[in-house]
């Protein structure tokens, strides 16, 4: 960073009176501040980040400069030699108004050496991650999932609790002939033989693959490595219906990966909320989100969560708002990349062989073109474009639905709801001519329309009345 670079950065801070993702401000006006679980946090993170020393954060971001420009470059440095791997910071200067000023800039450390810890409190206590403004200490999971990739830990192959009795054994017979078809050079080898190469046994028991894949019932084992699936009342947890529901639908889905995955979808499907446009006097349903685009999310957080022992109580979430679908999975992003590469490299995989005997099966390509195929479906209903977040060891896809909108170019819903209610109508004559709910038609169509006075109450004393109907003003 040149002095320039860093009298505006300065300039910048004091000015928006703010620190950030990658922006930490110490005063250093009375000596040499911790500095290490900056460092850590920094280091862990794909951008690096900068500390700017001489600026009093707790007093207004108001410049102090540092107490000496010369000690603090030592003492600064030697805090960078007490971090494992060391941490090769670069420092810049400058002066203004008579005041000095430090800057550091953090590299990003390779993959390879994360996470970055103060060896001073150990892998374990010394361990940050950065969290908007603030530094915290990484959980053991978090810890555990870079350990996993040095040490390529396949717990998709880790043994199950589970006996073979359990797991269906039709479909492993169909398997293996499917395995035998696809794999020449291995056919003649015996069921056992095949069931080892292919990770489904290990030591005689059955792998968490062969569970998730094969078991008649795989909750038996793993009561939470299923799906919890909620239709939202509003667009955040927690609100309600005017009959106080928290959720208008509440499902769990249990099973193996392709039928939870099957479920999953029917479940989103059948909870949709199509919008309404009129083309040519005729009525036109717009889906709220692109089917495969649906499946792909979902079976995305099926096979690339995490199947470690730290997650076994985590389910995959499905969340289904007015405004959007989200869906979470336990296991954040694997190995060398980051959001912006997501389906435009070949990502390392977490789970090999579970997504090797899904593709056998037939139920994944296995040819990263999951994440395209989301983008593609959300472009072509002109839906804004997938959100991909990881957050403190957990995936989440948002597909936001474009609902205001949708509704808006839509235009001709509210010309012909208003005729449609020349006449007094009911809420259920309402939601049975637009093809929705009666919470959806009701919160979406008409109270916006009572409250611009186009509609009208024709029991306005009593507005949550049964027996009230809506007019045309």
């Amino acid at each position: 960073m040149l002095t320039a670079d860093l009298i505006s950065l300065v300039n910048k801070i004091q000015y928006e009176k703010h620190e950030g993702q990658t922006l930490e401000v110490k005063s250093a006006h009375g000596g040499c501040p911790k500095l290490y679980d900056t460092l850590s946090s920094f280091s862990n993170q794909n951008d690096g980040g900068i500390i700017v020393m001489g600026i009093d954060e707790t007093g207004g971001f108001i410049p102090v400069g540092v107490y000496d420009v010369q000690d603090l470059l030592h003492q600064a440095s030697e805090q960078c030699k007490q971090m494992q791997p060391e941490v090769r910071a670069v420092f810049s200067t400058c002066e203004i108004d008579g005041k000095f000023f430090v800057g550091m800039e953090i590299p990003p450390a390779d993959i390879m050496a994360m996470p970055v810890y103060y060896k001073g409190a150990g892998k374990w206590k010394g361990s940050y991650v950065r969290v908007g403004d603030a530094d915290e200490r990484m959980s053991e999971y978090e810890i555990y999932s870079y350990d996993s990739y040095h040490r390529q830990i396949h717990d998709d192959l880790r043994i199950s609790e589970a006996d073979w009795d359990s797991l269906d054994q039709t479909q492993i017979q169909q398997y293996l002939l499917n395995v035998r078809a696809n794999r020449p050079n291995i056919q003649n080898s015996t069921d056992d033989e095949l069931l080892k190469l292919m990770g489904l046994m290990k030591d005689g028991k059955p792998t968490i693959t062969a569970v998730m894949c094969f078991s008649k019932y795989p909750q038996a084992v793993y009561p939470q490595l299923c799906i919890t699936a909620v239709l939202v009342a509003g667009t955040h947890m927690g609100e309600t219906t005017d009959d106080g529901q928290r959720f208008l639908a509440n499902k769990r889905i249990e099973g193996t990966i392709p039928q939870m995955a099957e479920a999953a979808v029917n479940f989103v499907a059948m909870n949709m909320r199509e919008g309404v446009a009129f083309k040519n006097g005729k009525r036109v349903d717009i889906p709220e989100y692109p089917i495969e685009a649906v499946r792909e999310a979902v079976l995305n957080a099926l096979v690339h969560r995490d199947y470690s022992q730290f997650t076994d109580g985590m389910p995959v979430r499905i969340e289904m708002y007015r405004d959007r679908l989200e869906i979470t999975n336990a296991g954040g992003l694997y190995g060398a990349v980051d959001i912006d590469d997501l389906g435009r490299i070949h990502a390392d995989t977490r789970n090999k062989t579970l997504i090797s005997v899904l593709e056998t099966m037939r139920v994944v390509e296995n040819r990263y073109s999951g994440i395209p195929t989301i983008r593609r479906g959300m472009k072509e209903l002109n839906l804004p474009e997938p959100i991909f977040t990881d957050h403190k060891g957990l995936f989440k896809v948002t597909l936001l639905n474009g609902r205001e909108k949708t509704e808006n170019k839509a235009g001709d819903w509210q010309s012909d709801l208003l005729e449609f209610c020349a006449v007094p109508r009911s809420r259920a004559e309402i939601a049975e001519h637009m093809g929705k709910t009666q919470y959806y038609v009701m919160s979406r169509f008409v109270e916006p329309l009572v409250e611009q006075g186009l509609l009208a109450y024709t029991i306005p004393e009593k507005p949550k009345s049964p027996k009230q109907k809506f007019v045309r003003v």
